[in-house]
């Protein structure tokens, strides 16, 4: 796909921003470690190069350097005026030109998707979908780590809304086992990422030879789990969390250049319904990365139930889409309590929403205190074994947005 680049040279949320900025103006940017080669960098023919730290490499084009935030109302003039971009890069078109891509390269081998029902790996099952018809299956991996009856939900839009193959299988032992006594969240991202991959192995012999498997990677991942010699924020279980040996000739990635902003115009733009595109983000690893500490399914069935019930509340408020993403977390911090004037020694949940727009930096949402107030009579009623619950206000960085 040609269209007009520009190199941003840099990593982390000021970066992300201006990238943002760019590709809302209608031209295409991807960021690039400081320490890119010039060669290779040279080869990708920037028409413009945005700076934010290190020296200027020297390739013949217009470099502007990013020192602070109010330089970054200089750059859209900078790109028209001085690099001479066009605005040449628009969603429709890219979904387009991304399908005849995939069409291309699948020619007639078959598709497996790993389908977790969010939004990330949804518009990529369509949008392949759309480039290979009943070669593609969508496969959901049920590792007992998704929320509260959303493997049915998941399958039910599968198969009457979109009318693809669809395969569901029942992990959840396997993942337990594997992840007993795992408290380290790292290993644990890397233990699902590669437990995900192997189960997927499994079931592509079954259906026959399978050429490709799918994935929801967007851009915020790449980024988050380092390129170069940039520092990796956390492995996401679908970059970082794979093993090195996949039995597969290749991954697709076909949302790995967009934000999430652009993930969801993506899907608006293939005709997939608000209701799935603004659906809540979900980590891939589940809950896994929900639960401080070991998981097990008795803790697992805990933050499901406090978990559904803060969301019934955002969304019974009305706040759901004014909210990037929000959800419960459970911590392995137990504390003293009373019920029914007698002493408890409960679990602790804490619940976290935030407003962003590319999720590369956040702010804690400032929910209405009623609102917090319900949830926590809630689940301190009605999730087992919880006699606390607390809100998160840390905004990212300098925390993240998910807890592990």
């Amino acid at each position: 796909m040609e269209h007009q680049l520009v190199a941003i040279l840099g990593f982390g949320a000021q970066y992300a921003r201006a990238a943002r900025l760019v590709r809302e103006a209608g031209i295409y940017c991807e960021v690039f470690p400081e320490t890119v080669p010039v060669k290779e960098l040279t080869a990708r023919r920037p028409v413009g190069i945005l700076l934010t730290g290190g020296g200027y490499p020297d390739i013949g084009v217009p470099a502007l350097r990013i020192a602070g935030a109010g330089d970054v109302e200089r750059v859209i003039p900078f790109l028209q005026n001085e690099c001479g971009c066009t605005g040449d890069w628009r969603m429709p078109a890219y979904v387009e030109e991304t399908i005849a891509h995939l069409k291309e390269k699948i020619g007639d081998k078959k598709v497996i998707c790993a389908l977790s029902g969010g939004v990330d790996s949804t518009v990529s099952a369509v949008m392949v979908h759309r480039a290979a018809g009943r070669q593609l299956t969508c496969i959901l991996v049920d590792h007992g780590l998704m929320r509260k009856d959303e493997p049915d939900q998941v399958e039910r839009v599968c198969r009457e809304t979109f009318d693809m193959n669809f395969i569901r299988v029942d992990a959840r032992e396997e993942f337990y086992g594997k992840l007993a006594g795992v408290t380290d969240p790292e290993q644990k991202r890397k233990i699902i990422g590669e437990t995900f991959i192997r189960v997927f192995e499994r079931e592509s012999r079954k259906i026959g030879r399978v050429g490709f498997l799918v994935q929801g990677t967007i851009y915020p991942d790449i980024i988050e789990s380092g390129m170069g010699d940039a520092a990796m924020v956390k492995s996401h279980h679908n970059v970082g969390g794979l093993p090195e040996v996949v039995d597969f000739e290749e991954i697709l990635e076909p949302l790995r250049m967009l934000f999430k902003d652009e993930v969801r115009r993506a899907g608006l733009a293939l005709g997939i319904d608000e209701t799935l595109v603004y659906r809540q983000p979900f980590p891939g690893p589940g809950l896994g990365v929900r639960i401080l500490g070991p998981i097990t399914p008795e803790r697992v069935a805990t933050l499901q139930e406090a978990d559904a019930i803060f969301r019934e509340e955002i969304e019974a408020a009305g706040l759901g889409r004014a909210l990037g993403q929000y959800f419960a977390v459970l911590t392995n911090v137990q504390s003293v309590g009373v019920a029914d004037s007698a002493r408890t020694y409960g679990a602790t949940v804490a619940l976290r929403a935030v407003v962003t727009s590319d999720y590369m930096s956040a702010e804690a949402a400032q929910l209405p205190y009623d609102l917090l107030g319900r949830a926590a009579g809630r689940i301190t009623a009605e999730a087992p074994g919880v006699n606390r619950v607390v809100y998160d206000i840390t905004g990212k960085p300098p925390g993240t947005i998910e807890w592990e």
